[in-house]
């Protein structure tokens, strides 16, 4: 089953164990000989690395966070970006290295993909956005054909009120804030609970989980997804509403190119818009907990250095009573 990593600040964190040494070293232990060239990609979750290898291409190794995952639930994300990968769906699955995924060294968990290198899509071109909607239609329309079993769903207890709780229980929130936060993220949740009735029975599927503009790598063959590490139960939509961005009218603008491609593949059915502000609202409840619970990881502090202040959550409170209105206006529609 998932469980995320609720301990306490630790003095040693496991990530700081992970030398650069220690990657050449977890290469080799699966026949991969590094040639010492090492670059550190962008990623505060897992650690990643492009390595360089002797007389090879350069490949990209993730190891991953200990005690977010199960086994299981890992290798289950790698079974379904295989799927996708045999069905010619442009992503970028685990390379099966002596008929195994996922490896072990020395306390850490890893695994190996082939490097993909391409630009941030324009999405603000229609073509691009109905190109990009085709490829999540065909994903979502594999995701359908079976469920996770170790994954959880995106729902309002796991985005919602775990998160809630655990910043309420470990004392993030400034005391001369408490009650505003505590008023307004029950309300947002509130709000939440409407909108789903609103939308009634959703189906759910294996989604990409974090589908948004930086997990899409563009080349002039069109874009591939990477990073399916949030993969996870949920609705369709949720990996439809971060590709929009701007005012209304471009969002609703850019869901309509969206779904022109997406629906050559997959049937969407539109009372899932009625989701829309609430997944986004709890995506940032989501977010605030995520950095709470990876505060003890030295690579948070440095990297997000404004979480935590008075700023922070005097932000976050405006930013949900904002929410709470967006979810009672009219849902996005597609022209």
């Amino acid at each position: 089953m998932h469980t995320d990593d609720l301990s306490g600040a630790r003095a040693h964190h496991p990530f700081s164990d992970l030398s650069p040494d220690c990657v050449l070293d977890a290469l080799d232990s699966v026949g991969l000989r590094g040639d010492g060239r090492l670059l550190a990609l962008n990623s505060y979750e897992n650690r990643v690395y492009q390595v360089g290898i002797e007389d090879g291409a350069p490949l990209v190794a993730k190891f991953y966070r200990p005690a977010r995952w199960s086994d299981a639930a890992i290798l289950e994300e790698h079974a379904f970006t295989a799927e996708l990968a045999e069905r010619e769906i442009p992503v970028v699955p685990a390379l099966a290295l002596d008929g195994n995924t996922l490896h072990h060294y020395q306390g850490f968990r890893f695994a190996v993909f082939a490097r993909h290198g391409g630009r941030a899509p324009e999405l603000g071109d229609p073509a691009v956005l109905e190109w990009t909607g085709r490829f999540i239609g065909r994903i979502h329309a594999v995701g359908a054909l079976k469920s996770y079993k170790e994954r959880p769903s995106l729902d309002i207890d796991t985005f919602g009120i775990e998160p809630r709780d655990y910043l309420l229980a470990n004392g993030f929130i400034p005391p001369e804030l408490l009650a505003a936060y505590t008023s307004v993220i029950d309300q947002a949740l509130d709000g939440v609970r409407r909108c789903y009735e609103r939308a009634g029975t959703v189906a759910q599927l294996r989604l990409h989980g974090d589908c948004h503009g930086g997990n899409v790598l563009w080349t002039d063959a069109g874009p591939h997804f990477v990073d399916f590490d949030d993969s996870r139960m949920g609705p369709a939509v949720q990996d439809l509403w971060m590709m929009l961005s701007g005012e209304r009218h471009e969002q609703v603008r850019q869901l309509s190119d969206i779904l022109a491609g997406y629906e050559d593949f997959c049937e969407f059915d539109p009372r899932q818009l009625y989701l829309v502000e609430a997944l986004r609202t709890l995506r940032l409840i989501h977010y605030s907990a995520w950095l709470a619970r990876r505060w003890d990881d030295p690579a948070f502090p440095v990297a997000f250095p404004w979480f935590n202040t008075q700023r922070y959550w005097q932000d976050r409170i405006l930013e949900l009573r904002e929410q709470v209105a967006l979810m009672d206006e009219p849902p996005l529609w597609p022209v």
